[in-house]
């Protein structure tokens, strides 16, 4: 090769090198920027818009106003935009998000653009754990809108994050993320290894808020009743005011998992046991657990019948809760 060629190669290899050598640099630049970055803060006090937001919000989930999240949402994310290190404010607007996603059957026609409130929901709730890690609502609330997210757009990795995510969050805070976890799994096919994974979790729920093994072939929940508390991680086994029919809403949910499974005879009795309720009489929703168990042995098919976005409407009464316009209203409407 004459000298020239050899002078010439040397030239590009050393333009090569000093290109690569630029590239890392610039890239190690760029990694260390972000790293260092300082995190965002949390806001240690709460503005009087976010207040605003926090009535409306209660107000419009208590009243099961539907048609009404566009409003709650404005306020509630002009509120977030106001004062965005206000971690409670970011789980409302998630939860929002979540709500319209979840009772979108409400709608007369269901747009593609509903699936956008999963990723809204996931955002708001990546910056509620963010900023406030130590709440495990929030992480499982995470967990579960990661796995809409996943499915909608049929990303496994997505799909996987929210699993684990969930059973952070089941670690956290069993008695409430274990049936935050089972719900959001329970529409896997009955067959599958995280469908039954999602049953255990609620009768592993039972078992922690009755504080012994309940029974699985005759579970009657009546025993447990006087245990119901106000305070403590046992106080969301229960009724409250954040969610007025929680205990109905749960036992519907079981309920439904288990005919599904095809245990029709042990459904029948944990749905039952919502009359132990006592405002069973004032709960707007007992129409359907009712018939319900009327219902039970021919449900099986019915719920475990695939969800085909856009195809015909369902009934409730033919649909697993997590498919109703009830999925949230259930524990949640006054």
């Amino acid at each position: 090769m004459p000298t020239s060629s050899r002078l010439a190669v040397a030239r590009h290899a050393t333009v090569a090198v000093a290109a690569t050598a630029l590239t890392l640099l610039l890239s190690g630049c760029a990694f260390m920027a972000v790293a260092t970055a300082p995190a965002k803060p949390a806001s240690p006090t709460r503005t009087a818009l976010a207040m605003q937001a926090d009535a409306l919000f209660w107000q419009t989930l208590h009243s099961g106003r539907y048609e009404d999240i566009g409003r709650a949402l404005e306020v509630q994310t002009a509120a977030y935009l106001e004062n965005p290190g206000d971690a409670l404010t970011a789980a409302h607007a998630g939860w929002l998000h979540i709500w319209r996603l979840a009772e979108n059957g409400r709608l007369p026609q269901v747009p593609a653009t509903i699936t956008n409130d999963a990723v809204m929901a996931r955002k708001y709730f990546e910056e509620a754990v963010r900023l406030q890690p130590g709440e495990a609502r929030f992480q499982g609330f995470l967990g579960s809108v990661l796995l809409a997210e996943g499915a909608i757009h049929k990303d496994e990795k997505l799909t996987r994050r929210g699993y684990y995510t969930l059973l952070d969050s089941v670690d956290a805070w069993p008695e409430f993320n274990l049936f935050t976890a089972g719900y959001s799994m329970s529409r896997q096919p009955a067959d599958s290894a995280r469908f039954k994974e999602a049953l255990q979790m609620q009768w592993r729920t039972l078992d922690l808020c009755a504080g012994e093994a309940v029974n699985r072939q005759d579970p009657d929940f009546g025993r447990y009743m006087a245990l119901a508390t106000t305070s403590g991680p046992k106080r969301v086994c229960w009724n409250s005011w954040i969610a007025p029919h929680n205990f109905e809403g749960f036992v519907l949910n079981m309920g439904d998992m288990l005919v599904k499974a095809g245990d029709v005879a042990t459904a029948r009795k944990i749905y039952a046991s919502a009359r132990h309720s006592p405002t069973y009489g004032q709960w707007k929703h007992r129409a359907l657990l009712e018939q319900r168990i009327a219902e039970a042995a021919e449900n099986v098919a019915a719920f475990s019948a695939a969800v085909v976005p856009g195809g015909p409407k369902v009934p409730d009464a033919k649909r697993l809760m997590i498919h109703t316009t009830v999925a949230c209203m259930a524990c949640h409407q006054q």
